[in-house]
């Protein structure tokens, strides 16, 4: 790799002194025993510096063999960990299967997005990590380990978010379901009544449900509302919906941007891969003028929560782009925020103003305190250390697991020091 490398928004420029793309797992396995510092780069959407390995090592996936196998008796697909969820998915919806979820770009990599537990929406649906049945992961002594649920049980459980400390993913296993297809309806000016009067009501709606908001008044701005076409259930769409109004075309979620790279809606059908993410497959993203922070908090706190941002959003609305809310379904993974407890996740989209979005986050973070919001770990937050250990009580196993597996501190880095080794040197 030529150059220094950014992130996707451009607020982050690795601090690696080397940069690589080996294009066979050998090659990587020889950088990783190697070096004393090394760590893998995805499609670089994380918003902070987790990724990074400053004057050390920094490993892209890109070229590594990534043609996904598929074991219909299992009912698996392996793949490559640098291969894209929007690939992945066209190839799997062409084999007659389909992943459960999908997050909101499916640009996103698949060991990236899995090893920081990114989500998708909807109430029974867990995020995407929930998916992972296997793992292969090059550890630092440059050899090959292999982590399958069924065999490692609850030592696979605090790999899969492993946030990169444990080694460098390179073949992932993943759980398929049968095709399906998905129709998607936006309604707009939801009444903030409504909202509290019928929240359960609102995202169990459908398969997956995401709300809209640049809290600028006592309305949610777009409900969209994505539904199983074999799995209607018992709501159908109406012109109107608990005083929400039908959009009359095809939205983006901010107000003044075309729809043009938004996923097709008006309840025109489409296969589950073309419906689940709000972005198109064929639109790539650029650089974009923003930042992002998310907070994933109980479920059972959500209404207290979303009143206590109301309370503030004179403070939020000036620097914000747009706010997302979803719902996501508990899980086993030990440093997931969804880990044992139903969530709802708060996203926040920002304008490119660190200063400014570095003031208000501090404001955010105080009105969600009472509410044990866990942060999501590849975008910006301030939360401290001991109060990131307060909310994961997996993560002292954590670090029993990654120095089992990287005795020297290979993977770590400094942020992985700053938020979950808490100042712990490698031994």
């Amino acid at each position: 790799m030529t150059g220094r490398p950014t992130n996707w928004a451009g607020n982050i420029t690795y601090g690696a002194a080397r940069f690589h793309r080996p294009a066979d797992v050998e090659r990587l396995q020889e950088l990783v025993a190697s070096s004393d510092a090394v760590r893998a780069l995805g499609t670089r959407h994380s918003f902070n510096e987790i990724a990074d390995r400053p004057g050390g090592d920094l490993v892209s996936l890109e070229d590594l063999p990534g043609a996904p196998e598929l074991d219909p008796a299992r009912g698996t697909v392996t793949v490559g960990a640098g291969v894209r969820y929007g690939e992945l998915s066209r190839w799997l919806h062409g084999e007659g299967y389909a992943l459960h979820n999908l997050g909101s770009l499916p640009h996103i990599s698949v060991a990236g997005a899995c090893a920081t537990a990114t989500h998708g929406s909807g109430d029974a649906n867990g995020n995407l990590a929930t998916a992972v049945a296997g793992l292969e992961l090059v550890t630092a002594d440059g050899e090959i380990t292999f982590l399958d649920r069924e065999r490692d049980g609850d030592r696979f459980a605090g790999a899969v978010v492993g946030l990169g400390a444990l080694g460098i993913v390179t073949r992932v296993v993943l759980d398929v379901v049968p095709a399906f297809e998905v129709r998607q309806y936006v309604y707009e000016n939801l009444p903030w009544a409504a909202l509290e009067e019928h929240f359960e009501e609102i995202t169990s709606a459908a398969y997956s449900v995401s709300m809209f908001t640049g809290w600028n008044g006592p309305v949610i701005d777009q409900v969209w509302v994505k539904r199983r076409d074999d799995d209607p259930g018992a709501w159908e769409p109406s012109p109107r919906w608990l005083g929400a109004v039908a959009a009359p075309a095809d939205r983006h979620p901010l107000p003044d941007m075309s729809a043009v790279n938004c996923t097709a809606q008006m309840g025109v059908p489409g296969p589950w891969y073309d419906r689940l993410p709000h972005f198109r497959l064929g639109f790539t993203p650029s650089s974009g003028e923003e930042l992002q922070s998310e907070y994933l908090l109980p479920r059972r706190y959500a209404l207290d929560a979303l009143r206590a941002l109301d309370g503030i959003r004179e403070t939020v609305a000036p620097v914000l782009q747009i706010s997302e809310i979803r719902t996501v379904a508990a899980d086993a993974l030990w440093l997931s925020p969804s880990y044992g407890r139903d969530v709802v996740a708060v996203h926040f989209t920002w304008k490119q103003d660190w200063p400014a979005v570095r003031r208000v986050l501090a404001v955010v973070e105080e009105a969600l305190e009472p509410f044990e919001a866990r942060p999501h770990w590849g975008k910006l937050f301030l939360t401290p250390p001991d109060r990131l250990a307060s909310l994961y009580e997996r993560l002292p196993d954590f670090r029993k697991l990654a120095a089992g597996l990287d005795p020297a501190g290979k993977f770590r880095n400094p942020f992985l020091d700053d938020h979950v080794f808490a100042g712990e040197l490698p031994s």
